[in-house]
């Protein structure tokens, strides 16, 4: 009897101890009485419960067309579209080429196919994910990296060393030798059903290795898998040339004697091919982790043969100086940011204070840029062009442009506006060529690279 009594106290005083830890009706009634119940709080809660928060936070004071002069500028060769689908880097990596390629020979109106290199892109990142599960084979399926690999067999996201890999791969060809399709554009329905069919793929391969089957066996049996893979992305975007003929055009008529290329050798001739990682640093603002260091990602790649993410984390100061002095000498780069914090689409405007939350809740929001990265509460989400800068008397930047690919009528005419409080919060990497960074910048590249996993916080939401 003394036992169960014993038995029955602790048990109760277990519950005790839940039962202050949960919301319990005196802590209910503790948050209740504290809403007051004024006239200005009923009138605000009937404004926001019936209306867009942004709408209703929305600064008025920073609602005029912006400042859109800006001292040094590269030339845009016109905005892109990548309609309902995550494609940004893969407009990014080529806009920059397109503008160079625009300017030397002498045309105005000329477009990438884009649909050719993410038809590349979706059957490289199948066979990645396809011999990522084999090369786990032996681990057990609540490993974290095959639990990664089952979550993200595919997407249409990326970043600049999968367009790079890509195009030292496939080359390039115009938009006129392959014509994007519905599919091409509107990216999700497909993709969704291409990572089904991989992710049932995937059980099976782990399920031959499982019976006995060797790695050249699974590998035989992959390539058999893809054929499947390859033939959704035929249907879906059409068949990839392998040659074509063309001439660069000038109000409708050819500037030269039509040629025969195939992808690879436009790359080189035409656009003047060169090895982009090699010629290349990323360069990285996260203060989450310490600067003048290298870091790799792990796997986070766009093809089996292709590289990881490599780049150089440097404070916010040192990344500027390099971007102005690429822009500088008329070289846009490759960009990206946590574009949906404090953007204003009708203005363009990228703006620390567009919205007024802290006054509408009561409250502040006072996270700075590490802490937003370690709670996953920001993260790079979108890769655009810089283009422009805007600089002082003294050289220091006062406002940014970027050129984006949401079509001619979004933002400002295309382009986005931010200012220089913004691009220190929400700005997290820019590509450069490296004849821009300073010896001991790239000097920091001979470092043996810290390796970070694929699900790292800082690229969970890279687009």
């Amino acid at each position: 009897m003394k036992k169960i009594t014993s038995l029955l106290t602790l048990v109760l005083c277990i519950f005790h101890v839940n039962a202050q830890q949960a919301l319990t009706p005196d802590v209910l009634k503790t948050l209740s009485d504290s809403f007051e119940k004024t006239s200005t709080n009923r009138a605000l809660r009937n404004a926001i419960s019936a209306n867009s928060l942004r709408s209703l936070a929305l600064n008025q004071e920073h609602t005029a067309t912006p400042d859109t002069w800006f001292n040094v500028e590269v030339n845009s060769s016109g905005i892109t579209d990548q309609q309902s689908s995550g494609r940004c880097w893969l407009f990014t990596g080529t806009n920059v080429i397109r503008a160079r390629l625009m300017a030397d020979l002498g045309i105005s109106n000329f477009h990438f196919s884009h649909v050719y290199l993410f038809f590349y892109d979706q059957l490289e990142k199948s066979n990645l994910f396809l011999q990522g599960i084999i090369d786990t084979r032996k681990k057990p399926m609540d490993d974290k990296m095959v639990e990664w690999l089952f979550r993200n067999p595919l997407s249409d996201g990326g970043q600049f060393t999968g367009i790079a890999d890509l195009i030292q791969k496939y080359g390039l060809v115009p938009k006129d030798v392959m014509a994007e399709t519905y599919n091409s554009d509107n990216t999700a329905e497909l993709t969704s059903l291409m990572k089904r069919k991989l992710r049932e793929f995937g059980l099976l391969l782990r399920q031959q290795s499982d019976e006995g089957a060797p790695e050249k066996t699974l590998e035989k049996n992959k390539v058999e898998m893809l054929k499947t893979i390859y033939r959704m992305l035929v249907l879906g975007f059409g068949e990839p040339p392998t040659s074509f003929t063309w001439a660069p055009k000038k109000n409708g008529k050819n500037l030269s004697e039509p040629k025969t290329y195939t992808p690879q050798s436009f790359y080189k001739e035409v656009c003047k091919g060169e090895n982009i990682i090699e010629n290349h640093v990323m360069l990285m603002n996260d203060p989450s982790r310490e600067y003048h260091q290298v870091y790799e990602i792990d796997f986070d790649r766009h093809t089996y043969d292709g590289h990881n993410w490599v780049y150089i984390n440097l404070p916010i100061d040192e990344l500027k100086s390099i971007a102005i002095a690429s822009l500088k000498d008329s070289c846009m780069m490759y960009f990206s940011c946590d574009v949906g914090k404090h953007l204003n689409k009708n203005n363009g405007m990228l703006d620390l204070k567009n919205y007024d939350y802290e006054s509408m809740f009561g409250t502040t929001f006072g996270m700075n840029k590490k802490q937003r990265i370690q709670s996953f509460d920001s993260g790079s989400s979108h890769a655009m062009t810089l283009v422009a800068v805007d600089l002082d008397e003294n050289g220091t930047s006062k406002k940014w442009k970027v050129e984006n690919s949401w079509g001619p009528s979004y933002g400002h005419n295309g382009f986005l506006i931010m200012t220089d409080e913004w691009f220190n919060e929400y700005m997290f990497r820019v590509v450069a060529h490296k004849k821009y960074c300073p010896k001991k910048v790239l000097d920091i590249l001979k470092q043996k690279p810290i390796r970070l996993p694929a699900w790292d916080p800082m690229f969970a939401n890279e687009m």
